[in-house]
């Protein structure tokens, strides 16, 4: 069992309301991740749900306990964080026990659990090898092992990849994910990444300034965000806002339109710009187009799109992919 509610939970730092008056219930099982900008209470919360921040109000039940005061170690609970926190002087196989030897475990039933997570992380070839002489991957998935031995009712993982280079974070991505298929626990994940939120996570809650934004899968948050802030922080690259039509209804301050969503011509479209500049990807582009009076929007188009720098073009997208956006930021629906 791994079910996590949080109920009017708030945290306070001083006179600073980190985290506001927040309800969410994770599902046993589930793999939900926390993405926000930095300072946007995501990483606060999450050492509230482990126990290693007081809570200011409100409850944290765990499987339906009220787990609010209890203590860190009693919660059931691992965490895995963005540093490795591994001791360098011992062993993986070592660093994977610590947390069995400090709970008393017998000898044998420790050499199984760490066979077990060495195989599922594919570190037995690793064991007797000290921190220094792994890779950041190898340093990350020793530091999961660790948590998975322990058998908690749910991981949390506090930006667990940020400090591994680009490749490094794909594949890490990818070994998580097939850890959750495989172990089928609850998964609370923290980052900054939109990107890593959409291709791990089964829910996604938006975080911003201390408040829950949205919830929901990745489909529903990219294709029906609630606001200008959920619109403009998932999808890859961000969403474009340009000023309304004059012609629109007057409730409507802004329109945003995704990347992908939009066409290109250069004979005719709704609106005239200018290409600036080109991010070539190979098997496709990123065109960065001024349409004069309104602003700059970033267009997807082909690895071979013909356009350069300074070239006029028209730009048009469909009605059913823009979105719309009152005063107040929300969408119109």
């Amino acid at each position: 069992m791994g079910s996590i509610t949080l109920k009017q939970v708030t945290k306070n730092f001083d006179e600073v309301n980190v985290i506001k008056p927040l309800d969410l219930e994770i599902k046993d099982g589930e793999f939900i991740v926390f993405v926000g900008p930095s300072g946007c209470g995501k990483s606060t919360l999450l050492r509230m749900i482990a126990g290693l921040e007081n809570t200011t109000s409100g409850n944290i039940e765990i499987d339906g306990i009220d787990a609010t005061k209890t203590p860190p170690a009693k919660r059931g609970l691992a965490m895995v964080f963005q540093s490795y926190a591994l001791y360098p002087h011992m062993t993986v196989r070592n660093n994977i026990a610590f947390p069995l030897k400090r709970a008393k475990v017998s000898p044998a039933e420790i050499e199984s659990k760490i066979a077990n997570a060495a195989k599922i992380l594919n570190l037995t070839d690793y064991l007797d090898r000290k921190p220094g002489q792994l890779s950041g991957g190898q340093r990350q998935r020793v530091a999961i092992g660790r948590a998975i031995v322990r058998q908690p009712s749910a991981f949390l993982f506090d930006e667990p990849l940020s400090n591994l280079d680009a490749s490094l974070r794909v594949n890490m991505r990818l070994e998580i994910s097939e850890l959750h298929k495989s172990l089928a626990t609850t998964m609370i994940y923290v980052t900054h990444d939109q990107v890593e939120a959409m291709t791990m996570a089964d829910r996604i809650a938006v975080f911003n300034a201390g408040i829950i934004e949205q919830v929901g899968t990745p489909l529903e948050l990219y294709k029906n965000p609630v606001n200008k802030f959920v619109a403009g922080f998932i999808g890859s690259p961000k969403m474009s806002f340009i000023d309304a039509p004059q012609n629109e209804d007057a409730n409507v301050s802004c329109i945003g339109i995704r990347p992908e969503h939009i066409t290109l011509s250069t004979e005719q479209g709704t609106w005239a710009g200018t290409v600036g500049v080109i991010e070539y990807l190979g098997s496709e582009s990123f065109l960065h187009i001024n349409i004069e009076g309104k602003g700059t929007v970033t267009v997807k188009a082909d690895g071979d799109c013909p356009l350069k720098y300074g070239d006029s073009i028209y730009l048009s997208a469909p009605a059913d992919k823009v979105l719309k956006f009152d005063n107040n930021g929300l969408t119109i629906r």
